[in-house]
Parts: C-alpha cells; structure tokens; sequence
C-alpha cells in the first residue's frame, strides 16, 4: 500500500527535561552540567528508532495542546515520524518526565506525570495505520486504545512488539496478544512473584507469545526459548553518556531484526548495539542510530 507504514508505535510519549549532574543529590544543591529539553516515552523513543532504521513511522497517543504538547509534534514531524494518530486534547497539560543523569556513571533517575490529559479510548484510535504494517509496538499505556489496536493488528497479521516496564492497569488484557514479550527485570518479578528471572520468563512465556524475553541493563538481555535460556550481555567498551532510552532502542532494534531472522541471539544483538550507540548522547533519541551505524558497529563485534 502507498501509504502503509513498516512500524506503528502506541503509548506514552513525552517532553523529558534532562540534566547531567556530577551526581544526583538528595537533601542537597548540586549545579547542572548540561540540560536539553527533547522528546521522551517508550513507546514514543521506540517509534523514532524505527524511523532512523530507515522504517516508515507513525506515532499514536494522547497529548494536550500546551507548548510541550506543540514541541511534541514538532520532534516527531523532525525524525519523519508521522503524527496524524496523535490525539491533541484541547486544555489539556501533556505529559513530562523529569530526569536526571549521573555523569560519571550514566545511570538516570526519572519522575514522570501524565498531566491531565485522558489516555486514549478504543474508537479513538485510527485503526487504518495498521493496514499494510509488519510492526505494531506498544508500551501498556493506553491500555483501551491499545487493546483495540492489538485486536486489528492480529487480524492483519501485524507483529506485536509489548515493551513491558511497568505493572499499570491494563496489561493482562494485551499480554496475550502480544507476539514478541520483553519485559523490564522489575516487571518480570513483579508479575509473576518469582525474583529468579530463569522462573519468571516461563511463567510469562504462558501468554502464549512466540518470544519471552527480559532487558536486564547493563547486564544485557535474556531470552526464554522453548525451555532454554538465552543470554546476551550488553557491549562493553562503550562511552556512556545518558542510559534514557537504552532499553526503548533495545526493543526496537530486536523486533526489526527478528522481521529478517529469528535467530534470538542475532536479534538480542542487534538491540544491544542501537541501546549501545544510543548512550554516546544525552535523552532517549538524539544519539538513535541509522541501521547502517548498527551494522558498522556490530561488524567490528
């Protein structure tokens, strides 16, 4: 179709306001080093990275229409991403995250809000995005909309890709939907009660997805493969500047590479190297590589 698009993501977007600090204090003062304002959220990270793969993108959420919500649009319009399945509620505050990023280590720290904008209901979502796509990605935020858009994409074919971070409201209803599961550490043991994550990713395999997996940060990733365990440890000798996003990219680089080869351990691969190409900049998506960054990288690996 002319005006199919390869990747769809659904969920939460965000302006993140960014600070490098020398370390991130409590009770204390402590002055900022670098500060950016740029666009945030799984889903919304997610989207980009596909769009700098060189895959066609749209974006669907729920914003407000405030200056953040403007700024929004705008950087998802500036990646190429389409924006037409962005919901703009007029008088509504759009989401923010705050983060803040420890500079000799990397490691972040991030307080988010929704503002007041309503997460996205089932007839709300432009259901035709799907028509012709090989990627649906969602994050568990707007969880109605979602469940609408796992429902048509099953029926289209549509691989799901379910980044699970967090344990909200929601996520039981899409779990079985979903083709591709990578989960957070903390969302793995939280759902299943097991904090031995070679009994959690079992368990979460139950939902019936072709592949369970979890990212584990700076420990990589680890796959549950018809009763094995797969394991990828992230790179090393990388320069890490800002850990947001890593994991956004991560999930990313492995439903695009599992679209050419379901060899799990090329596909947790290929999402190690964009997480690690994407921590040399500072937010979740200015430092997003092409696809022929992440082969370059990789063929030196």
């Amino acid at each position: 179709m002319e005006n199919s698009f390869d990747f769809v993501g659904l969920g939460f977007c965000s302006n993140d306001y960014l600070c490098i600090l020398p370390y991130i204090p409590l009770d204390n003062k402590v002055k900022i080093i670098k500060r950016i304002i740029q666009g945030g959220g799984p889903a919304g990270n997610s989207t980009v990275a596909a769009s700098k793969l060189g895959l066609k993108a749209a974006f669907v959420s729920a914003i407000g229409d405030d200056a953040d919500g403007k700024k929004m649009i705008e950087d998802f319009e500036a990646e190429k991403v389409c924006t037409k399945g962005i919901k703009v509620r007029k008088g509504c505050e759009s989401p923010l995250a705050y983060c803040w990023i420890d500079e000799p280590t990397g490691a972040r720290s991030v307080a988010w809000t929704r503002g007041n904008t309503p997460e996205l209901e089932a007839d709300e979502v432009d259901l035709s995005l799907l028509d012709g796509a090989k990627i649906l990605h969602i994050d568990g935020h707007n969880p109605k909309g979602a469940l609408a858009a796992v429902k048509r994409a099953k029926e289209l074919g549509v691989l799901v890709n379910f980044d699970a971070g967090t344990v909200r409201d929601g996520i039981a209803e899409l779990l079985p939907y979903a083709d591709i599961l990578i989960t957070s550490e903390a969302f793995a043991r939280a759902w299943t009660k097991e904090e031995d994550l070679e009994k959690a990713l079992p368990k979460l395999a139950g939902y019936g997805a072709k592949v369970t997996g979890c990212t584990m940060g700076a420990h990589g990733s680890m796959m549950y493969d018809n009763g094995k365990i797969i394991k990828c440890p992230a790179f090393e000798g990388v320069k890490v500047v800002d850990t947001t996003g890593a994991g956004d990219l991560f999930h990313t680089g492995f439903a695009v590479r599992y679209l050419e080869t379901q060899d799990l351990m090329e596909c947790q691969r290929f999402g190690a190297a964009c997480a690690a190409l994407k921590c040399a900049g500072l937010g979740g998506r200015m430092t997003a590589p092409s696809r022929a960054q992440v082969d370059e990288f990789l063929s030196k690996r």
